[in-house]
């Protein structure tokens, strides 16, 4: 069964294996020679034009898997040698171009950018802006609008090209969503690893006898591992050297209860869930910023709640999301969450350590409601937030469910403009959701059915008893 949807995921899971493979058996000094060489064997070149940038390019993704530039705060960098072979972009005349005689694409265009030569139309470059209205008019869509699929996918407009022609990130624009690593069709833009942070953290534990590792999952996970049950991927994570798997719906939960108070004294919020989406209103709504939710996400939640209970443990977070590899270094998470690894880390760690998790039993997982599992999907924090309210008698909540950065854009300006009908506003950087984070195995419809399925299964129907426990935690202190 094909786990991966594109072969740079594929190509970035070989490298993670590798490396994870090296670090457990204390092997470094050789890394960066051994590695290229196992994945690219040659002689000839399997993606690139010849086999000694094909093995450059493997020793830049294995600087990635070690954790990067640390000079470099953004998760998300630019791999500059395979960086090389995307057009700049602009408009182009096809050979689509009939020589029509009515000329629409040069009467639309308004910087007379448009001239007819031999017959044919031809774009002056220094004339031209952009604007697409030559596209819209021609009749035979012999005109097109090519741009760079990294930037097509940063919706926040944080990457350009340089005079190099290579991608440059803004990291004042950046708000680490990832779309642009999932997009690149080279694997130019990739996050970077944490993956060292927690063999080291797993190798401290000595068996979790010096402290308790704990692992934090994200819903999204159950729309994955499609080769295996969402118990039998709990038990591969046990196999990894985790003391115990809490779902980080446990902290949705909690987060739903604590915004449903914060709301009735507000009266007008943001949802603080997704910090790409927080960074987002930070960095091009700072006006807004007082709207932002106080509440920490539900993966520092569930972290929080741990600690509590067990002051020396260390939490892993696993989920499909770049932002949360910056998100839990802020200041304000408090050091709930010790480190981070992707859906993709986690399919290479398994592989990396034979476990054979299609072959493992089942560990069940039973602490969270419907309500914090369907928050992997856009709407599942409305959703929640309406029922919670509806069961505690609150009224006035007028809700909103903004599924990616363009519903955002549109729902925020009303909001700065006074024109937002909506008093509660939850934001989605990745379109349906985390269900499609860059960081996942897979994308498509069909995990939102996993997601759906998932939620129903579980036996809490209701935030009670996830409130019951963060109270009691929070009396223990």
């Amino acid at each position: 069964m094909r786990i991966f949807d594109t072969h740079v995921q594929e190509l970035k899971y070989q490298v993670l294996k590798a490396v994870i493979k090296n670090a457990y058996e204390n092997c470094y000094d050789d890394v960066y020679l051994d590695v290229p060489k196992e994945i690219s064997p040659g002689p000839k070149a399997q993606h690139r034009c010849c086999i000694y940038k094909e093995r450059a390019i493997l020793q830049e993704r294995i600087k990635l898997a070690f954790g990067g530039n640390k000079d470099n705060k953004n998760i998300v960098e630019v791999i500059d040698i395979a960086c090389d072979e995307c057009p700049i972009g602009g408009m182009f005349v096809t050979d689509s171009c009939r020589g029509c005689l009515q000329h629409r694409c040069r009467e639309a265009c308004p910087r007379d950018a448009i001239k007819i030569i031999d017959k044919k139309a031809f774009i002056d470059k220094e004339k031209c802006i952009e604007c697409g209205k030559c596209v819209n008019a021609c009749p035979y869509s012999a005109i097109i609008h090519q741009r760079r699929p990294c930037v097509t996918s940063c919706k926040v407009k944080a990457i350009s090209v340089d005079e190099n022609k290579k991608a440059v990130i803004n990291n004042d624009k950046c708000i680490a969503c990832g779309a642009c690593v999932y997009q690149c069709p080279f694997g130019a833009i990739q996050d970077k690893s944490l993956i060292m942070e927690v063999i080291d953290i797993l190798k401290g534990s000595k068996d979790n006898t010096a402290y308790k590792v704990y692992a934090v999952i994200a819903p999204a996970i159950v729309s994955q591992f499609k080769y295996a049950r969402i118990e039998q991927v709990v038990s591969g994570i046990h196999k990894l050297g985790f003391y115990q798997v809490v779902e980080a719906a446990l902290g949705a939960d909690i987060t739903l209860y604590k915004e449903l108070a914060e709301w009735q004294e507000k009266g007008l919020m943001t949802t603080s869930c997704c910090p790409s989406f927080v960074s987002y209103i930070e960095k091009y709504y700072p006006e807004l910023q007082k709207y932002i939710s106080h509440s920490v996400s539900p993966m520092v939640e569930a972290a929080m709640l741990i600690k509590r209970t067990d002051p020396t443990a260390k939490v892993i977070f696993i989920g499909p999301c770049a932002s949360k590899k910056l998100e839990c270094k802020l200041e304000k998470t408090e050091n709930a969450i010790d480190s981070v690894l992707s859906f993709e880390e986690l399919q290479a760690f398994l592989d990396a350590r034979d476990i054979d998790v299609a072959g493992l039993g089942d560990t069940h997982l039973d602490n969270a409601s419907f309500y914090g599992r369907i928050f992997a999907k856009s709407g599942g924090v409305t959703t929640g937030i309406k029922d919670a309210a509806a069961a505690k008698g609150v009224e006035g909540l007028v809700p909103i469910a903004m599924n990616g950065i363009d519903e955002c854009k549109i729902n925020l300006l009303k909001l700065k403009a006074g024109k937002a009908l909506e008093n509660f506003f939850e934001g989605m950087a990745c379109d349906g959701g985390c269900l499609n984070g860059p960081l996942c195995l897979s994308h498509g419809p069909k995990n939102v059915q996993d997601v759906d399925k998932y939620g129903n299964s579980a036996k809490e129907k209701t935030i009670d008893n996830s409130v019951k426990l963060y109270e009691m935690s929070r009396n223990n202190l």
